[in-house]
């Protein structure tokens, strides 16, 4: 079957990527019940946090051949006995819920910053479906599956449709018992314009700790 992704191992220099992880840790429970919709725009000026150090490290690797006016980075925290997010497809999310309008990235990608059991992610042509849980598409025969790494990057077309798995790496379908480590990533989509009312980091006092 045919890879739906692109991976890059290590994506960072060790130093760039230790200070990343690092300073994910200094968030500590910062927002961590609204880590989804967290989100900030970086249009490739001068670097004023950790992430966005990364992302202009990341970016001619990622928009090679490609026109790309800026990112949309958020923080994925969460753990894979509680999966907090449901199979979708990456898209202007104001724009969507205002209008009903769909827009999507151009490319969309995912830095792993540790390593969890199961947590994988699961990318597919197939759309989602509202009837399954996690709205989990009908079809899973041709999912690519890639497992968190410490600094493994996965890129895919902005329009894919992608989930999280459990701890078993099964389609979540509430919350698993015993414990289990933070799964962290880094989410990165790659635009070829501004979505719609997404800030800059420095225009919010959100995740100080990420300064350079």
């Amino acid at each position: 079957m045919e890879s739906l992704v692109q991976l890059t191992e290590p994506a960072l220099p060790p130093p760039l990527f230790q200070r990343l992880t690092r300073r994910v840790g200094d968030l500590k429970g910062e927002r961590l019940r609204h880590t989804y919709q967290t989100t900030f725009w970086y249009a490739f000026g001068p670097p004023e946090n950790v992430v966005e150090e990364v992302i202009h490290t990341l970016r001619p690797r990622v928009t090679k051949g490609w026109k790309i006016a800026g990112v949309e980075w958020w923080l994925s925290r969460m753990r894979a006995t509680d999966v907090r997010v449901d199979f979708h497809q990456d898209r202007d999310e104001r724009l969507a819920l205002a209008t009903g309008k769909l827009v999507h990235p151009v490319r969309s990608s995912v830095l792993f910053l540790n390593r969890v059991r199961g947590g994988a992610l699961a990318v597919t042509r197939e759309l989602p479906c509202e009837d399954n849980p996690s709205l989990a598409p009908d079809r899973l025969e041709d999912l690519t599956l890639v497992a968190p790494r410490p600094n493994r990057l996965v890129v895919f077309d902005g329009t894919l449709t992608h989930g999280v798995l459990d701890a078993n790496n099964q389609v979540p379908d509430g919350k698993l018992p015993g414990p289990s480590r933070e799964r962290r990533t880094l989410v990165m989509n790659w635009w070829g314009h501004r979505p719609t009312d997404v800030p800059r980091w420095s225009e919010t006092r959100f995740y100080r700790a990420l300064a350079s």
